[in-house]
């Protein structure tokens, strides 16, 4: 037999469906504490994700110009329209059914949401990553995930997360919420946290600030020299570099007159560049791990731990690596 999906009898009958992470606030007390906090204005567009049974929605009616729920579950769509088709707030409602990840965010001025757990990254960051900017997000998490979005250096929580989400945003918790008021009551207690995107965004790429950051928090309670030397590292930022160096390469030749190349002597040049592949790899690596440690030793980074780094820590870092020409993408 096939494994049923985890259901628990909710409202109107139908089931809340764990491996979705329904669970509903059923609490009227912290749906008008999250809405207080949230500081909404008359005038705003609000994105709510994730509505359930219209709880929220049908307060935020009340104090918005309009709110656009996205909800995944077809039947929670249904009891949403049912809770407004017969009140004149009802024409400030979008409802849309759809998966908020694979959507196009529409333009909106605050969002509000009760993410679950297995999405809340990614849709934190997508949230972030919208353009043109939102003033801020209230959003309702897990709470050991709040916790890890809001971890200091030196915390136990200290993560990538944490890291990343100061660079990108400030991030404030607003209040704890117990298990209790949801139902059906989730295994943990969850957080409210407000995410506010810095306005203008860091400069550089981010892809290559992740790059480091993964890199660093592999073993987050390991040194840097440590971490750096290690083949997988050292053999990245080689062929970053070994990239880098050819692309350059191209842009002077397409400046200089085209020359010709005996083809004789090429084909014998490439042979023993093949004969010599191994040999040659093993010194680069070597070059390079001895270019690193000097990198990380001049700039007193051998000793340092990412459980212990400061955002602007990480900053000088990566400007460290890429002003000696070596990059993580």
């Amino acid at each position: 037999m096939g494994k049923k999906s985890a259901s628990v009898s909710g409202h109107r009958g139908f089931e809340f469906k764990k491996e979705r992470g329904q669970h509903i606030l059923k609490n009227p007390l912290v749906v008008n504490s999250i809405l207080e906090k949230a500081a909404l204005k008359p005038t705003d567009i609000v994105l709510e994700i994730g509505p359930g049974t219209g709880n929220m929605t049908v307060k935020l009616l009340q104090l918005v110009k309009k709110v656009i729920a996205v909800e995944i579950d077809p039947r929670m769509t249904v009891e949403l329209y049912r809770r407004v088709q017969f009140s004149p707030l009802k024409e400030r409602l979008e409802l849309i059914q759809a998966d908020i990840l694979k959507m196009e965010l529409p333009y909106f001025d605050v969002c509000v949401a009760n993410i679950p757990y297995q999405i809340s990254s990614p849709l934190i960051f997508k949230l972030l990553a919208h353009r043109p900017f939102h003033r801020y997000s209230v959003l309702m998490l897990q709470r050991e995930f709040a916790m890890r979005l809001i971890a200091q250096p030196g915390s136990e929580l200290y993560c990538r997360l944490s890291v990343n989400a100061k660079a990108l945003a400030r991030v404030s918790h607003l209040m704890k919420v117990s298990r209790n008021s949801f139902r059906p009551p989730p295994k943990v207690d969850s957080s409210v946290v407000r995410i506010e995107p810095r306005n203008p965004p860091p400069p550089g790429n981010f892809l290559e600030w992740d790059g480091l950051l993964r890199i660093c928090f592999q073993r987050k309670n390991k040194t840097l020299g440590g971490i750096m030397k290690q083949h997988a590292v050292l053999s990245l930022l080689n062929s970053n570099e070994k990239q880098l160096q050819m692309m350059q390469g191209l842009e002077s030749a397409m400046e200089l007159t085209p020359m010709m190349t005996d083809e004789e002597e090429l084909s014998k040049k490439e042979e023993e560049e093949e004969d010599d592949d191994d040999d040659n790899e093993t010194e680069e690596l070597k070059g390079m791990k001895e270019k690193i440690m000097r990198l990380l030793e001049q700039n007193n980074f051998s000793k340092c731990r990412a459980s212990k780094m400061s955002l602007d820590d990480f900053r000088r870092l990566l400007k460290t690596f890429n002003e000696a020409g070596l990059h993580f993408c």
